[in-house]
């Protein structure tokens, strides 16, 4: 047999090997791919505990000026595995699951408001040694950074704004008029289908997962629904708008033209209510920028810090 067929011989049966795992065994595949995804962008996974048994995991890697990074509702840390990788080259990122979702401690009972959650997230910087922080969020994530600065003012550098939640005077999206008309709410699943709806949902360019991958994430959700649907009503509840307007720290917002789950129309709220701030609208995407076009938000982030 000649050179070329031996490779290619290898090569189907390496992709054989690999559809065989996702197939067969999805826990796995999803693992190594997650796995992998972290080591290319230098993040480790960490755990630490504070006072009363507010356990986090979360994900740490590069050098610089810390980065903490907070995912939206219903998501968790590895949304911003992908971009973090064009960040570590700049700064020590630090990405955790926020309490109630991931890997970190699911208290029924807790207070999930912004407030709270913002105030977890700062002794969880403390924690880790960090007085003066950049901070960066996705849909809730967002509303939490932004209630973070607004209550700690002094100790927030600047802001990344993916899609923030927390401004409800902008018109309606999709979203709202879906739980307004059937009460039904798109980003949560009791089943795996209903995961599948929820993707196709918040991301018009996600990334590719396989069916049996996109499954196993699927599990977390159903098991969490409960609690979900009372994260979502306090956060749902809660505007940031008065506590956040004329707010000084430089922010960077961000916003999917095609977003589904919070009009793009609210980039222009929160522009006017942060004097010190910038708007970029990504055409062809929708609720999750980070994930849908990593390079590009990293790079129009890098390009903010390095202007301010």
């Amino acid at each position: 047999m000649g050179f070329a067929k031996v490779v290619v011989a290898v090569l189907v049966f390496i992709g054989l090997a690999v559809v065989g795992v996702v197939y067969l065994a999805p826990e796995t595949a999803l693992r190594l791919a997650v796995g992998a995804d972290r080591q290319r962008s230098g993040l480790v996974r960490k755990e630490i505990e504070l006072p009363g048994g507010v356990h986090w995991v979360y994900l740490e890697g590069g050098h610089g000026e810390p980065l903490i990074l907070l995912h939206g509702f219903g998501a968790d840390k590895d949304n911003f595995t992908r971009v973090a990788r064009y960040l570590t080259p700049h700064y020590r990122v630090i990405v955790p699951d926020l309490i109630g979702f991931g890997e970190s401690v699911h208290a029924q009972d807790a207070d999930y408001a912004p407030k709270a959650q913002g105030e977890r997230v700062r002794a969880l910087a403390q924690a880790l040694g960090i007085t003066s922080v950049h901070i960066g969020g996705s849909s809730m994530g967002g509303q939490i950074a932004l209630t973070y600065a607004a209550l700690h003012p002094t100790e927030v550098r600047s802001l990344w704004l993916l899609d923030a939640a927390g401004v409800w005077t902008a018109p309606e999206s999709e979203l709202q008029k879906m739980a307004r008309e059937s009460g039904r709410n798109p980003l949560m699943a009791k089943s795996e289908d209903e995961y599948a709806g929820v993707v196709a949902f918040v991301m018009s360019d996600p990334p590719f997962f396989p069916r049996p991958m996109l499954n196993v994430m699927a599990r977390e959700r159903i098991r969490n629904f409960t609690l979900e649907e009372r994260i979502f009503k306090q956060i749902r509840s809660d505007s940031i708008e008065g506590r956040i307007s004329g707010m000084a720290a430089p922010a960077l917002i961000v916003w999917g033209e095609n977003d589904r789950a919070i009009n793009v129309a609210t980039a222009d709220v929160l522009h006017r209510l942060l004097p010190n701030s910038q708007v970029v609208i990504m055409p062809g995407v929708g609720h999750l920028p980070m994930l849908e076009r990593p390079r590009q938000s990293a790079e129009e982030y890098v390009r903010f810090r390095v202007s301010r």
